[in-house]
């Protein structure tokens, strides 16, 4: 993971003494930064006082070692701060080691400034407004609302009843693959950051995600209590992107995920304060175990200018917002967070945290994928590809106030969208690293060998991403003992899946397909081991190539193929085989069931047989073909007509004279 984390110190101070502004007594709230960490009574020996079992698993799981700053903010620090008079801590980030206060006492900041363990103390914002809106947010600027869509069911072999237009937003990514092969987030855990999520607890599109307990908590960085249902609707309805489940209607990308909902966003106002909120929504998130951060939010334009920030700053090292998205990646989460409504601006340009380099910016596009014009261009300062991926967010499908299913504009809805369906894929493989994820999604782009600035990578297809990491997970090994040879693999898979095996043996100029299986029983992805036997009695000495090709949608309109991996045997001599009565002929039929009217029979032997006879024997022993060939020493494929054969199992024997030289059987569609 490549992760801009040097001087970070720097740029952090750089920030506080930008923050320092002369007219100190219109501020209300203040951040405090310390020096250390000193007289800490946390140890790295003892994690599970500061993180959850997960979060500590997830560490152990990618090789992540704990540092600094994981240990939380020296308790006598808060202490002595929290005892000064007028003085009210909010919020605590122990990434930074700093805090937020508040107070209008300037003596009371004196005093904290004097302390010897205080780096620095620094207005961050003015008085709290109420929580009425319409708010100033950039992530609103182009949103609205239409009456409800009329139920339309989608008549498919789906998992879910999307609905049309749900199923035209997820059939964009292909993402219907995976809800179909069991990912559907069960078991993933995302941590949303917004504004908040006004009467979720009333709403349809979350019915089952509250029956089914998938709202593990909450809580409001901004107010310090645990309900965020009061708040602004924004959170609400970049949720039900994620877990809707109203059949026929609307349904999100990961429907069966968990979810911790935070809200770290004032929508009255715009000062830096939520930026500190955001990171101590992250490391809670962290410290949780969650696995995924969405974030609609964004910064650049301040109520107060003083703290504006420059298109020169959008570099992923100078927002605070963006030092602790990086952070949290560095933790092993996936961030995602919305590029920007800021293409028709004057700005223009991503906004932070987007520009963090192992933050994920989604722009938008509408159904169809045609780039919505309000989308914010990339890129970052430092000439990183921004976005890095789009997803739905022109006429985007939500949840509305209303109790209704609207549409929305915003690349607040396409992050959202993009952060769950990357929830099922890494699901189906969470033996990688997050960021490995995240390349997969850039690499499955349409986009991805001409990234630009206004849809970077472009739009994921998740059949492809879950391609490309299922050849990268399987494994496979090939092995022979008296001629037997044994081909073993490891994959995921799902019942409806298939395989072919292909080998390239000596001679030959190309790839033979030589079996076809069907994968084992199991509706939901899960892990399997294989092993395919074939009598190598006769072969030549050589290298034998097998490869497996996994066939993951076998639909005629959707077939999609990956070949998973390549196992070589060298046989240093010809194999002969020790029992004399072993056959000395390999016959197969290339693609059982036949389901058409010629059987390709592949027949090797090391000897020349002139008067070679294919005889097809029904269940009974009924002889019901006979078809006399040659073939030289080495290998050849006959045809056989077997349209006349009605459906059923047959057994195909090879004979020279009166000579048996080898047999197998094959189903006749």
């Amino acid at each position: 993971m490549k992760l801009r984390c040097f001087h970070r110190f720097i740029f952090i101070s750089f920030i506080l003494q930008l923050y320092y502004y002369s007219a100190q007594a219109q501020f209300s709230r203040y951040i405090v930064t310390l020096k250390d960490k000193n007289s800490t009574p946390f140890s790295f020996s003892n994690p599970s006082a500061f993180l959850s079992a997960k979060a500590i698993e997830r560490r152990a799981r990618y090789g992540i070692a704990l540092d600094s700053t994981d240990l939380p903010v020296t308790p006598a620090y808060l202490s002595q701060i929290r005892n000064v008079p007028n003085i009210t801590i909010l919020n605590v980030s122990k990434w930074l080691n700093s805090l937020t206060v508040q107070t209008n006492d300037l003596n009371a900041i004196n005093t904290i400034r004097n302390f010897p363990f205080v780096l620095n103390v620094s207005g961050i914002a003015a008085r709290p407004l109420s929580n009425s809106y319409p708010s100033k947010k950039n992530f609103e600027k182009e949103e609205f609302f239409l009456p409800e869509q009329n139920r339309v069911s989608q008549v498919t072999n789906n998992y879910y009843n999307y609905g049309a237009p749900s199923f035209n937003e997820i059939q964009l990514h292909n993402g219907q693959f995976l809800h179909n092969i069991g990912l559907r987030g069960q078991g993933m855990t995302i941590a949303m950051l917004d504004a908040g999520y006004f009467n979720f607890t009333n709403l349809r599109a979350f019915d089952s995600a509250r029956a089914n307990g998938q709202i593990l908590s909450t809580w409001d960085f901004v107010s310090r209590h645990e309900s965020v249902t009061e708040d602004h609707p924004h959170g609400m309805q970049c949720l039900s992107t994620i877990l809707a489940n109203i059949p026929g209607q609307f349904i999100g990308m990961a429907p069966q995920a968990r979810v911790h909902l935070f809200r770290t966003e004032d929508a009255a106002t715009e000062y830096p304060i939520e930026e500190h909120n955001w990171v101590c929504a992250a490391e809670r998130a962290d410290s949780l175990g969650c696995d995924v951060i969405s974030s609609s939010l964004g910064y650049n334009i301040f109520d107060n200018p003083v703290f504006n920030y420059t298109y020169s700053q959008m570099n992923g090292n100078v927002a605070l917002s963006t030092i602790g998205a990086d952070l949290a990646a560095r933790k092993g989460m996936l961030v995602f967070n919305s590029a920007g409504n800021e293409g028709f601006s004057s700005w223009r340009y991503i906004i932070a945290p987007s520009d963090g380099d192992s933050v994920i910016a989604v722009g938008a596009v509408n159904a169809a994928g045609t780039v919505a014009g309000f989308s914010s261009y990339g890129p970052s300062s430092d000439g990183q590809i921004k976005p890095d991926v789009v997803s739905v967010g022109a006429m985007a499908i939500i949840q509305t106030t209303a109790n209704t299913v609207g549409y929305g504009n915003g690349t607040s809805f396409s992050c959202p969208k993009m952060a769950g369906l990357a929830t099922c894929l890494w699901q189906a493989f969470p033996e990688f690293q997050p960021m490995r994820i995240a390349r997969a999604l850039r690499e499955s782009g349409h986009k991805a060998n001409q990234p630009d600035d206004r849809v970077g990578y472009g739009i994921p297809d998740m059949k492809k991403a879950f391609s490309s990491l299922l050849t990268e997970y399987a494994t496979s090994s090939v092995s022979i003992s008296q001629c037997k040879v044994a081909l073993r693999w490891r994959t995921k898979d799902v019942s409806s899946m298939r395989y072919e095996i292909e080998r390239k043996a000596p001679g030959d100029t190309g790839f033979i397909r030589i079996a076809s299986l069907s994968a084992t029983a199991g509706q939901n992805l899960s892990i399997k081991d294989y092993e395919w036997t074939q009598d190598l009695s006769g072969g030549s000495f050589g290298n034998y190539l097998y490869r497996i090709k996994q066939i993951l949608d076998t639909s005629t309109t959707a077939y999609t193929e990956a070949y998973i991996d390549t196992a070589i045997l060298l046989l240093t001599q010809p194999c002969r085989s020790q029992n004399t009565n072993r056959e000395e002929l390999l016959i197969k039929v290339l693609s059982t069931p036949v389901n058409s009217g010629m059987a390709e029979v592949l027949t090797e032997s090391v000897f020349a047989v002139a008067n070679l006879q294919l005889v097809v024997l029904d269940a009974s022993g009924r002889k019901m073909i006979t078809v006399a060939a040659s073939k030289p020493a080495g290998r050849k494929i006959i045809r056989i007509p077997v349209n006349q054969l009605s459906s059923g199992s047959y057994l195909l024997q090879a004979f020279d004279g009166n000579r048996r030289l080898g047999s197998t059987s094959f189903i006749r569609l």
